[in-house]
């Protein structure tokens, strides 16, 4: 029992002594760790330490260099600063001079007007004169309307007509001669300033340039051909223009010459004349004369045999010549820059195929519809809307009433009577309305170049007018029997005048009459 007891205090001694003992032992090792620890941190903070003053040296050196760039920055800003103000005073000088010479220009172009005004007043002056010339004129008719009875047994109404027109000529006469003198002397000094004030402008404006698209070239084999389509004295290109009612262009273009005008036919006959003209070498007035008689003729031919073609194509019934000829006639006519034929061709087979679907008559249908548009190849020779023209001409040859309702409908000018009428209306807008079928600015034109040559042609004196040069000229040729020198610039001035009054146009038109006389002798 004594010795268990003992076994238990020396147990529970060794015990005591073991927790001391491992204490002491884990205090040393705790103490041995904080000793590292504080070791580790000191050296951490003093690579810290170390790291912040090289950071510290980093922002100072990058402050430094940040100053440097900046300072670069606001030189180089304040450098370009002047001299962007000194374009800026440069430019500034430069509008101001402009101004000034503006200005100068504006002054001169008054200087202009008044001048042009002085002289309209002294035409004026001139005029009445005249009026006065022909007032004493007038008077001194009665002192010889009886000597004239009593020499030549005329009756008092004979003589007074006889003195009476005497008196008009040359009074006309006169008229027209200090017109066309004081007229000159204007336009001589207009060009002078005007010629000036345009060089002012040019320098400062450029204007767009529209080009002109109604041409046909011509090739030519070598460029010596142009100087014998020119002729001596330009006798044989004034001829092709007078003929062919066409604007013959020679530039420096290598082997072509460029024919132009608004009329497709009139630019398709003169195409082959010189064709020919160049291929059989021999051109000369009277061979130009003769070929394009020639070729006109073939033209009418090959436009009835197209007519005929399209007939036999659409199954049609007989149908009257001139309604053949005018169909074929078509080929050569455009419509908002759509070309007549085939727009009508469009109708027609669509016309067809809804009459159909319909319940309609399939070839009247077709009928009316290539015949809806036939007035549009009567327009270039007589006045009035293709829709009256092409139902005057049907009607002339006693065309279907619903071929003539067609032709009215399509425009609104009456309502569509039948299924066959209103298969017309709808298909001519199918046609027109598609994109790229038309350009209503070629439409425009073609119009205004028409109503130019219109308003030439009503002129008793004149022979023939054409429009040339995109419009901005016409050519008149007049009757020399009917029209003398001086009273041709009267009607240049009177078909100026209507033109301006009637007409829209940009720019100038230029009004060009001419008069030749031609005598002609055979020899036997």
């Amino acid at each position: 029992m004594l010795e268990i007891i003992l076994l238990l205090a020396v147990f529970i001694l060794g015990g005591v002594l073991g927790y001391f003992i491992t204490k002491k032992i884990n205090d040393a090792h705790f103490k041995v760790h904080e000793e590292q620890a504080k070791a580790k941190a000191k050296a951490i903070e003093y690579e810290a330490e170390k790291i912040l003053q090289n950071a510290d040296k980093i922002l100072e050196n990058a402050k430094a260099s940040e100053v440097k760039i900046e300072l670069n920055y606001k030189k180089s800003y304040d450098e370009k600063n002047m001299q962007l103000q000194k374009e800026y005073d440069k430019k500034i000088l430069e509008l101001e001079k402009k101004e000034n010479s503006l200005e100068l220009s504006y002054k001169n172009l008054d200087e202009i007007k008044e001048k042009l005004n002085i002289s309209e007043q002294n035409a004026k002056e001139l005029m009445n004169e005249a009026n006065i010339l022909k007032q004493s004129c007038e008077n001194k008719m009665q002192e010889l309307l009886k000597k004239i009875e009593n020499i030549s047994g005329l009756t008092s109404e004979e003589a007074r007509e006889l003195v009476i027109n005497q008196a008009k000529d040359k009074a006309r006469d006169e008229i027209s001669h200090i017109v066309r003198k004081c007229e000159e002397e204007a336009k001589t000094q207009a060009k002078i300033k005007a010629g000036y004030i345009l060089a002012q402008a040019t320098t400062r404006y450029a204007g767009e340039y529209a080009s002109e698209r109604l041409i046909s070239i011509i090739n030519l084999k070598n460029d010596d051909l142009k100087g014998r389509i020119i002729g001596k004295e330009g006798r044989n290109i004034k001829t092709l223009e007078m003929v062919l009612g066409v604007d013959v262009i020679i530039d420096d273009t290598p082997n072509a010459i460029i024919i132009s005008s608004f009329n497709v036919l009139r630019r398709a006959v003169a195409k082959k004349v010189i064709d020919l003209l160049v291929e059989d070498g021999r051109i000369q007035p009277a061979r130009i004369e003769e070929l394009h008689e020639r070729v006109s003729k073939e033209f009418e031919e090959e436009m009835f045999n197209e007519g005929q073609n399209i007939i036999m194509d659409l199954g049609l019934t007989k149908m009257a010549p001139e309604l053949v000829k005018l169909i074929g006639r078509l080929k050569y006519r455009a419509s908002y820059g759509q070309n007549a034929l085939a727009h009508s061709l469009e109708v027609a087979h669509l016309a067809g195929i809804i009459a159909a679907e319909c319940g309609g008559n399939t070839r009247l249908a077709r009928r009316a519809g290539i015949l809806h548009d036939i007035g549009k190849a009567l327009t270039h020779e007589y006045e009035g809307n293709h829709v009256d023209l092409g139902a005057m001409v049907c009607e002339r040859h006693k065309e279907h009433p619903v071929v003539l309702n067609a032709i009215f409908a399509h425009h609104g000018h009456e309502d569509a009577l039948s299924i066959e009428a209103a298969a017309v209306c709808t298909a001519d807008v199918l046609s027109a309305a598609r994109p790229g079928a038309r350009r209503e600015v070629l439409e425009a034109f073609l119009k205004r170049v028409s109503e130019l040559e219109d308003i030439a042609k009503k002129y008793e004196q004149v022979k023939k007018a054409y429009a040339i040069n995109a419009g901005r000229e016409i050519r008149v040729i007049v009757n020399a029997k009917l029209i003398n020198d001086n009273e041709s610039v009267l009607l240049a001035k009177e078909i100026a005048k209507e033109i301006e009054d009637k007409m829209q146009f940009p720019g100038e038109i230029k009004v060009n009459v001419i008069r030749e006389t031609r005598a002609v002798e055979i020899a036997k």
